[in-house]
């Protein structure tokens, strides 16, 4: 009887150490990047074990995944993530009661790309995208431009004739574009949102919004505005005619991928286009201003958050801080997810070209601000995209195109509209 007492007290204090066995921290991670979703989930695996932690990756994009549909049914869900992705201030004020602050935060002081409302920090910057005038290193050196010295229109102007007078000596470059640029519909967002944005930000301080705040209140700054458009004319002007007026976007980026254009206006995300691309390329700036243009156009387009409810804020600042400061973190950024780090610490360079140049530009502190996406939803591709297209219709001789004075008249009416 006593042994069986004993073989009891036994099981029971088993079972009971059992039940007392510490439960196993978790951390959920939702995100809206289909193409990091492998390589993310090995990192997270990896970090998880070192720091022992289960953390659970979820995916949700591209086109069989509506993120922002998914994400409402994560939050109703038992277990809400604990990490997950804004796209700027549309994001923040549809989840503005879930995200958690996180000013003061050691990866802060590492990056000038946060995501910042009110002074208040709440988003850590997933990547960096960029654009400026992408050019042909081997069609300049030929002509005779040097791309340090395109900080002014009047340079530009001077090179446009310059590569142009190239092309004319050697018949085989007859098809050859000074600039490869697209302003039909379906590409009005090179145009609309892309190069309207040198009229927000050029020459501004990197959060300084005045400009945009104008906007988004009805006012122009028409000397600005008039300068900007310089540019633009600039660019239609030397921009390849049936490309311009009639191109796609593979005819676009596909006319300097060939080595047959010595600019293109689009940003770093092209560089899957350049595999079987034999010269070396670069960025300069927009020449938005007469004169002092020094930087390119650089911004994180998503952001991760952390849920203010969760039960793993320790756990989900940990993985943010050491995504920007360890090896590890950086080795997965640059080598195996091929995104450009927003975090000036990181010593790597991506493989591909235009992300390279970017992440050059970047980490020298020489960027404009994207403020495209803080205007009203549709104004640029919807309201001031079709205005392009019809002016670079008549930049290249069209009737039924807009004159430059038409042109700045109606983007300075359509801006007023909106106060």
């Amino acid at each position: 009887m006593k042994k069986l007492l004993l073989l009891v007290v036994a099981t029971v204090l088993v079972f009971t150490l059992a039940g007392c066995k510490p439960e196993e921290k978790t951390l959920v991670i939702f995100q809206n990047k289909v193409e990091i979703d492998d390589v993310l989930r090995d990192y997270a695996e990896a970090w998880g074990l070192e720091n022992d932690v289960i953390v659970d990756v979820k995916t949700c994009g591209g086109d069989t995944c509506a993120y922002g549909t998914q994400i409402l049914a994560e939050f109703q869900a038992d277990e809400q993530p604990d990490i997950f992705v804004i796209e700027g201030m549309g994001g923040f004020l549809d989840y503005e009661d879930k995200i958690l602050d996180l000013t003061g935060e050691t990866w802060t002081s590492n990056t000038d790309l946060e995501f910042i409302v009110e002074g208040v920090t709440y988003g850590f910057p997933v990547a960096v995208e960029g654009w400026g005038m992408a050019y042909n290193v081997d069609i300049l050196d030929d002509a005779g431009v040097d791309p340090d010295d395109l900080t002014s229109q009047a340079a530009y102007l001077a090179a446009f004739e310059d590569i142009q007078d190239y092309y004319d000596t050697d018949t085989a470059m007859a098809e050859y574009a000074v600039v490869s640029m697209a302003a039909a519909s379906g590409m009005t967002w090179v145009t609309g949102l892309h190069s309207f944005n040198g009229y927000l930000s050029a020459g501004l301080g990197y959060s300084d919004s005045t400009v945009i705040d104008k906007l988004n209140n009805g006012q122009v700054d028409t000397d600005r505005l008039a300068t900007y458009v310089d540019w633009v004319e600039l660019l239609f002007t030397w921009g390849d005619d049936d490309i311009l007026l009639t191109g796609t976007y593979d005819d676009q980026v596909g006319k300097f991928a060939d080595g047959e254009a010595a600019f293109l206006h689009q940003g770093n995300w092209t560089d899957s286009s350049y595999a079987d691309s034999d010269f070396e390329m670069g960025y300069a700036p927009h020449a938005v201003m007469l004169t002092g243009n020094d930087s390119i156009f650089i911004g994180a387009p998503s952001f991760y958050v952390i849920n203010k409810d969760s039960d793993s804020i320790d756990d989900a600042k940990l993985f943010l801080d050491d995504l920007a400061a360890t090896s590890e973190g950086h080795d997965y950024m640059v080598n195996k997810a091929h995104m450009v780090p927003a975090f000036n610490s990181v010593t790597l360079t991506p493989s591909t070209p235009l992300s390279a140049a970017v992440m050059e530009w970047n980490q020298s502190g020489k960027a404009y601000a994207w403020w495209q996406n803080d205007m009203p939803s549709g104004f640029g591709m919807d309201t001031l995209g079709p205005i392009y297209e019809l002016y670079a219709k008549g930049v290249k001789g069209d009737a039924a195109g807009l004159t430059k004075t038409e042109f700045i008249a109606q983007l300075t009416a359509e801006i007023e509209d909106l106060g």
